[in-house]
């Protein structure tokens, strides 16, 4: 099932999309839900952002070709940061660049959402914990992160977290392809098969840092390609299975 907040006549609701059909979900999708016979049009809705997470925490040099692109060794263990539920938007949103950053960077990922609370959870039982998948663009201002030496400032503006399209809850997260492209151009192409650290595993080991409340987002980090956006781009972040998000730069 692919899962979609969207807005119609002015009310935000919850949906299954269903190829070119929004059918509305009565319930929550966190816990008892239930499908609707009224099917609409997805181009007759607003998709939102598939959830409105109270954080989400993200990680560094988590794609062996990263990894090397950057010269880095690997990581014995997740290099997490956080960004604020402030910065999340939806498909089509406009990304704005800050007057205060001169280099704005893309970062295609795989986010997950989470289902239910999640506190000290074992790596063998994460899964249970995980409602679906979802794309995600780490966007950071890239020379404030320099300038910095640490990335809450670079990683955290307003619109520096678009998701979407739809909450996957089927998909495998294991071998999926994920590209991002600007202006139809192809800069990022990789395989989740190529992360050091499992969506499971990041699910748990961030648990054990802070508990993990339903619709919290973990993005798994990005692979090679990273680059600058701006103002006029296009982006598109697709991963096989969950579809493409795509957001128009300012």
């Amino acid at each position: 099932m692919k899962l979609v907040r969207y807005e119609v006549n002015g009310r935000c609701e919850w949906g299954s999309l269903e190829g070119q059909l929004v059918r509305r979900i009565s319930g929550d999708v966190f816990g008892e839900f239930e499908l609707c016979e009224c099917e609409i049009p997805v181009d007759e809705v607003r998709l939102l952002a598939p959830s409105v997470p109270s954080k989400i925490v993200a990680v560094g040099l988590n794609y062996r070709d990263h990894a090397l692109e950057m010269g880095e060794e690997l990581p014995d263990c997740p290099k997490i940061f956080m960004k604020p539920s402030t910065a999340v938007i939806g498909p089509m949103d406009d990304i704005v660049i800050p007057e205060s950053s001169k280099r704005v960077d893309y970062e295609a990922e795989l986010a997950l959402v989470v289902k239910r609370k999640a506190k000290r959870v074992a790596p063998e039982e994460a899964a249970d914990y995980i409602l679906g998948y979802c794309c995600f663009n780490d966007v950071t201002a890239r020379d404030l992160q320099r300038i910095d030496g640490q990335w809450t400032r670079a990683k955290s503006f307003d619109t520096f977290a678009p998701l979407g399209p739809a909450i996957d809850t089927s998909v495998s997260p294991e071998a999926l392809e994920i590209s991002l492209r600007v202006n139809g151009e192809l800069r990022q192409r990789s395989n989740t098969s190529n992360l050091i650290f499992s969506p499971s595993h990041l699910l748990s080991f961030v648990s054990h840092v802070m508990t993990l409340l339903p619709g919290d987002v973990v993005a798994t980090g990005t692979p090679s390609g990273v680059g600058q956006l701006r103002s006029g781009d296009r982006v598109e972040v697709t991963i096989e299975g969950i579809g493409t998000l795509t957001n128009c730069v300012r």
